[in-house]
């Protein structure tokens, strides 16, 4: 009956709150203790029982009310972190504040003539240590009582004192760097687990995410100096709690195991408190490493070696983090959690499964953004791998799935992160050996071929609103391509098949940019060729079986009447998305399944173009990097006459033709592509990039091979394609093939575009992983888009 008393005592005050017509006195606090000094109030019961049209009203009706409500609310809080919370009643308080807090915060930021009032002043300072001629805004009130607390003995830490009344620590005297939570990266102690103070941990960061989240309630702007005030305050030299706060809620996150000691369906024996907390903290740390501005300057300042960081201390401590242990510590736990979702055991659902894994990724991705010693420590061993595999597991995962397509952008972003470095090139070379739970083609080879199959599929059976990455997506194999040793007769299939599908008349000329995809494939088979020929037989022998589709490349019409006739060829085979994949057996073909109905689905901003988020760089002879001007088509320099070794090929055959357009149906047309009808420039357009094909290295191979391959045949009546490959593998082109042309690696490049990109997947993100209690739900949030599937 105590808890129901507690509820109902509870709703009345909210009740009186918004009826009441005349302002309640900030002095009668037997009205205002209604709120939080009675028992405790759980969070599901303050969502329910304080409804949003009821704050809504509150707001409207009677401001002056709510905005006592948050002074009041926000000064027990300090109160709390000033005392330190020595009782069980003060802490009690302190967490129904933090509930409370937590429920109105995002109505406060919805409306814009409120969004200012955490940051006016108010009668009576809150912070005693102010100056008398400078009272603090109730923000900052607000986020240093927040971080006190964080770091409160008996509350949140383990006291290193005998607790009582008289002996409590003093809040203000404490040096919180003893007392960070975990054992890790500049800490080597481990503090016992303690599920209460995991739990109020739990609500405190909670309420920091939704102090946080005023960015949701702006509409996106390019502008990347627009910062967050609750962020940048937090994140200052004011906050003295800022290094031992990132510092735990790193090693709380790179710590976490959720397997634990591997007792079968240990998770659903125990309650784990450690995983909410966790959660909580990854999405903090995200939320404040959010700081493109500061992130340019930091990126400038190391380059000059001067000591001085960026602003955001966070970023500044995350730059700086150089030891090889801590580094490991980091890359061990992230890797392991991003693995955990592939583990396979023999009892069904026996191990615990992670659902935090794209916050996972943008954490990732921040580290290697704002700390180039760990990107350059992933890249140094076969560990890069361990990240790799989970990325490629959630891409294919995901790539028929709608309400995942920024999980989809976000791996995909990393991919090409990490294919700009070379290293990352040679260790795909590694056997690909694991046993991981994806619908693949069987196959023996590297992680490389992994990659291709993996890309091939997503190109071939995702959703339409991927085809804005097929570019990225060849531009990290062409970036891989210098450094694959061997690749497996099913990844050079796959890629020959790409290109089959790509180079067909009609989906060339359908829109302007499609032969872009057609140069990245052939700058792979180049680079491959003039790099990795001895160990890549397999990949030479698809070309000679492929040969026709060079051919017909090299021989493309370029003519209005050609031109119009393939288009029309198209529009009167009309072949469906479903009768495309229901007649074709290319595998891969069928999609995934798609996403369940009802679910949400946060919009996305549009992501820039290949040639806006990459930087072109040769590699010169000594392995360094040199910058290249910018130039519109993805080409190779060397290969741009291309008219001698195209008047020797063969001509297509009516069937050769039949099959090209029928593999690009199926491929094409399951991925969305729209078709439209060639301009008056197109004949044009289609000449000035056919004559910068570079397909002479090709030619020249199969001016070479073809023959003897063909008298191989004939000689010795082959009819098993080994013999092929085993003259294939001890042959050579030395001195036959046309001058290496320079490697041309397409680095990442941030710029506005991406910037506003992760700010809204982030948020949207934290959006959607916060539904219990659900926080943001139905309010008039405007960075982005709440859809429902």
């Amino acid at each position: 009956m105590g808890n129901s008393d507690t509820k109902l005592h509870f709703r009345k005050a909210v009740i009186q709150l918004t009826t009441r017509t005349q302002p309640v006195e900030a002095s009668d606090d037997v009205f205002w203790d209604q709120f939080w000094a009675e028992s405790s109030t759980a969070m599901p019961d303050v969502f329910a029982l304080v409804p949003a049209a009821e704050i809504r009203a509150v707001r409207e009706e009677s401001p002056s009310n709510l905005a006592t409500l948050c002074y009041k609310a926000v000064e027990r809080l300090v109160q709390g972190a000033d005392s330190g919370c020595p009782s069980e009643k003060e802490r009690q308080i302190v967490v129904n504040c933090t509930r409370l807090l937590t429920r109105i915060l995002p109505y406060i930021f919805e409306d814009a003539d409120w969004r200012g009032f955490f940051w006016s002043t108010v009668p009576g300072r809150l912070d005693e240590d102010a100056d008398d001629d400078e009272a603090r805004p109730l923000a900052e009130s607000l986020l240093l009582a927040i971080a006190d607390l964080l770091f409160c003995p008996d509350f949140t830490i383990q006291s290193h004192k005998k607790s009582s009344p008289d002996s409590a620590e003093d809040i203000r005297s404490i040096d919180s760097c003893e007392y960070i939570w975990e054992a890790g990266v500049g800490f080597a102690q481990s503090p016992p687990l303690n599920y209460v103070h995991d739990l109020n941990r739990t609500e405190l960061l909670k309420l920091l995410l939704t102090c946080f989240s005023e960015a949701m309630y702006l509409p996106p702007s390019s502008d990347s100096k627009t910062l967050n005030p609750w962020v940048s305050f937090f994140c200052s030299t004011e906050n003295r709690h800022a290094l031992p706060l990132f510092t735990s809620l790193i090693n709380v996150v790179c710590a976490y195991d959720p397997v634990g000691f591997g007792f079968p369906y240990n998770h659903l024996l125990f309650s784990d408190s450690r995983e909410q907390l966790v959660e909580q903290s990854i999405q903090i740390l995200i939320a404040t490493l959010e700081h493109e501005a500061s992130s340019a300057s930091s990126a400038a300042l190391q380059a000059l070696d001067e000591p001085t960081g960026p602003d955001n201390l966070f970023v500044n401590y995350l730059s700086r983090i150089h030891r090889e242990e801590d580094l490991s510590f980091i890359l061990k736990g992230l890797a392991r959690l991003l693995n955990n979702p592939l583990i396979q055991t023999y009892l069904p659902r026996s191990t615990k499964k992670i659902q935090f894994h794209q916050e996972l990724l943008i954490l990732f991705w921040k580290f290697c953004d704002f700390n180039k010693k760990f990107l350059f420590f992933v890249l140094k061993s076969s560990d890069v791998l361990d990240i790799l595999v989970p990325i490629l597991f959630y891409l294919n995962d995901a790539r028929a799935d709608q309400s995942r397509v920024g999980l989809m952008h976000i791996g995909v972003f990393i991919l090409l992160l990490l294919s700009g470095e070379r290293n990352f090139g040679v260790r795909l070379n590694k056997p690909f050996t694991h046993r991981v739970p994806m619908d693949i083609p069987v196959f023996t080879g590297t992680h490389a071929d992994l990659l291709v199959v993996i890309f091939h599929k997503i190109i071939t059976s995702g959703h339409q609103r991927l085809q804005p990455l097929f570019d990225c997506l060849l531009t990290i194999i062409v970036n891989i391509s210098p450094y694959l040793k061997s690749l497996s007769m099913v990844a050079a299939n796959k890629l020959l098949h790409l290109l089959e599908a790509f180079s067909t008349p009609w989906f060339l000329f359908s829109a302007p940019q499609n032969h872009h995809l057609v140069f990245f494939l052939l700058e792979v088979y180049n680079n491959i060729i003039q790099y990795q020929f001895d160990g890549n037989f397999n990949l030479v022998y698809a070309i000679i079986r492929k040969r026709n589709v060079f051919h017909q490349l090299a021989n493309l019409p370029s003519d209005t009447a050609s031109i119009q006739k393939a288009l029309q060829k198209k529009k009167k085979s009309g072949i469906s998305r479903t009768n495309s994949t229901e007649k074709g057996s290319m595998e891969g073909s069928r999609p995934a399944v798609p996403a369940e109905p009802g679910t949400l689905k946060a919009s996305l901003e549009a992501t820039p173009g290949i040639d806006k988020i990459t930087e072109k760089s040769q590699v010169s002879v000594d392995g360094t990097m040199v910058a290249v001007p910018h130039s519109d088509p993805p080409q190779t320099p060397s290969d741009r006459n291309i008219g001698a070794a195209a008047s020797d090929t063969e001509s297509n055959s009516e069937r050769d033709q039949e099959d090209n357009s029928s593999a690009a149906e199926l491929l094409l047309n399951s991925a969305g592509f729209c078709h439209v009808n060639p301009s008056s420039s197109t004949c044009s357009q289609v000449s000035s990039w056919k004559t910068r094909l570079p397909l002479q290295t090709i030619m020249r191979l199969l001016q070479v091979l073809v023959p003897q391959v063909e008298k191989i045949c004939i000689d010795k009546g082959l009819t098993d394609e080994s013999e092929i490959l085993n003259f294939l593998q001890h042959g050579t082109l030395v001195g036959l093939l046309p001058v290496p042309h320079p490697i041309l690696i397409r680095k990442y490049q941030a710029n506005a575009g991406t910037a506003m990109w992760f700010r809204t997947y982030m948020w949207g993100i934290i959006y959607l992983r916060n539904v219990d209690p659900p926080i943001w739900y139905d309010t008039d949030i405007r960075l982005f888009e709440i859809q429902r599937i």
